[in-house]
């Protein structure tokens, strides 16, 4: 099994505050049975003479001293991650307020060879905007929060320009107000911030219908870690002029620019919704059902499953009744989008499927709706309730999710008696987010166990969340040995001294300038064709 990679740390004392500020519960810990492994200092903040108090004073006379951050709790609310698996010391905060400012900060810091960790909303689950633990130099974390600017709905185009820190919440306003939809959303909507969506290319519930963040961005515009900024906002649909960066930087996790500014497609908006929850006896029944109603129900737009197992937590975390008095092994949520009668269109695809009444919850009132969503969407917080989690967000071929689902129940049970294991994700695109609450958080036997039965059933190791520090280990059982070469090629390229988020996506220091160049704990990366 592959050995840990790197160290884990707990929960900032500041938690509590830096959520607040993002609008966004912090996970409790009261019913953690585990332990935090060690961190790197005895706080995750740091003095700012780290970085040098004259780099502090440069950057104050950039963005303002009020917004360098260098008090150490006020910085500790910065360097945990959501998950309360990932934090490393910070030397200070940054708040750019302008692209030209974040240009200042990244000049500023390549000066002074101080690396620079990006952060949005802090939402992350892989630990892709938090310090690492164990860095030699502390690095600058530069919160986007204050980008939050969005322009003027274009309603003929279909597009808007967003700040890198607009949260989606806001995004899914503006958008609305125009009469149009952004389409993608997702449970953290009111913290998630677009840069931070982009740069992970995150999926979220309507992947089915509309597509991840990738194919909404029409343009963009970044600062590289020189500080040279590129933009290219027009959004035009066709403009074949050389490579298209804006696509590159989507997915980038932050390693190849900061992103500062996004060119959004919207689409036009359906006023009506349904949602149904379907219990169902298996995870190859969930899949059947939503083929089926797929072929009846052209306004589909959502297709999430969850077990019995995450049925009961949310409950009991949440104070909850199940949707239906009579318990199934699983449970399809199915969600219809129309101009008109959404509510009929959604019953007759059920009907027409044969679905069982008593095991059926239906809703097309706003209430109903959010009721129903609720089962899926406070998985989240009841897993995190109930521990540390280990967070495995992968993609399996559809064909393979009901080969999956007990292997991986079987998988973890060997390597970890005992441990609680929560499944639920988006069977539409077969994306499933294992969770596994038990191990320590810095024991990484899971995870590699998990991740190498996705590979060997010909998924991918990440499928919306990136790979962040998490999963840097395993990169090779879903990229090749030529794919890692050229993704370091061009991280050379636009980040020759490697300041901009080191540690994510790739090893530090990177083999390509001196460490070695053979694949990752021997798995060779030839024999996946992806």
């Amino acid at each position: 099994m592959l050995a840990s990679r790197a160290r884990r740390g707990g929960p900032s004392p500041l938690l509590v505050l830096r959520y607040r500020e993002g609008g966004m519960a912090p996970p409790s810990t009261s019913a953690s049975t585990t332990t935090p492994g060690p961190r790197a200092t005895s706080s995750p903040a740091s003095s700012p003479s780290d970085a040098g108090a004259p780099l502090a004073a440069r950057l104050g006379a950039v963005v303002g001293v009020a917004h360098v951050l260098t008090d150490p709790d006020v910085v500790g609310g910065y360097t945990t991650d959501w998950t309360r698996r990932f934090c490393g010391p910070a030397a200070l905060v940054v708040r750019p307020g302008t692209t030209r400012e974040v240009a200042e900060v990244l000049r500023a810091c390549h000066d002074a060879r101080v690396p620079v960790v990006v952060q949005g909303g802090n939402t992350g689950l892989v630990g892709a905007s938090v310090p690492p633990s164990d860095a030699t130099v502390h690095p600058v974390v530069l919160s986007t929060a204050r980008l939050a600017e969005i322009g003027p709905v274009d309603v003929h185009a279909g597009q808007v320009t967003a700040g890198a820190g607009a949260t989606l919440a806001a995004v899914h306003a503006a958008a609305r107000a125009a009469g149009l939809m952004f389409p993608v959303d997702l449970a953290a909507r009111e913290s998630a911030t677009i840069g931070g969506m982009v740069a992970t290319n995150a999926g979220g519930v309507h992947v089915l219908r509309y597509g991840t963040m990738r194919r909404q961005v029409l343009g963009a515009e970044a600062v590289l870690a020189d500080g040279s900024v590129l933009r290219h906002l027009g959004g035009l649909v066709k403009d074949n002029t050389g490579y298209d960066w804006p696509q590159l930087l989507v997915g980038s996790e932050g390693t190849l620019g900061v992103i500062t500014a996004v060119r959004l497609r919207l689409v036009p908006r359906r006023p009506e919704r349904a949602v149904a929850v379907v219990g169902v006896d298996s995870t190859a029944a969930a899949v059947a059902l939503t083929a089926e109603i797929r072929g009846h129900a052209d306004g589909l737009s959502a297709a999430e499953l969850f077990y019995d197992d995450g049925l009961e937590l949310v409950c009991r975390h949440a104070g909850m009744e199940p949707p239906f008095s009579q318990r199934r092994a699983a449970y399809l949520l199915v969600e219809v989008e129309a101009h008109r009668d959404a509510l009929e269109e959604l019953a007759a695809a059920l009907a027409a499927a044969g679905v069982d009444d008593e095991v059926t919850a239906l809703a097309g009132d706003e209430a109903g709706i959010a009721r129903l969503w609720a089962y899926r969407e406070r998985h989240t917080e009841a897993i995190s309730g109930a521990g540390v989690p280990h967070k495995m967000d992968v993609t399996l071929p559809i064909g393979a999710l009901a080969e999956f689902v007990p292997a991986v129940r079987n998988a973890v049970e060997q390597v970890w008696p005992g441990a609680t294991v929560v499944l639920f994700g988006h069977v539409g695109d077969g994306n499933l987010h294992v969770n596994v609450v038990g191990p320590p958080p810095e024991d990484e036997t899971v995870d590699g166990t998990v991740l190498e039965l996705v590979a060997h059933l010909g998924g991918s190791i990440s499928a919306e969340h990136g790979v962040g520090r998490a999963k840097v280990a395993w990169l090779g059982l879903s990229r090749t040995r030529a794919e890692l070469a050229a993704m370091r090629a061009l991280k050379r390229a636009l980040d020759p001294d490697g300041l901009l988020n080191p540690g994510v996506l790739f090893t530090d220091p990177d083999p390509a300038v001196g460490e070695r160049d053979t694949p990752v704990d021997g798995v060779d990366g030839e024999e996946h064709d992806r």
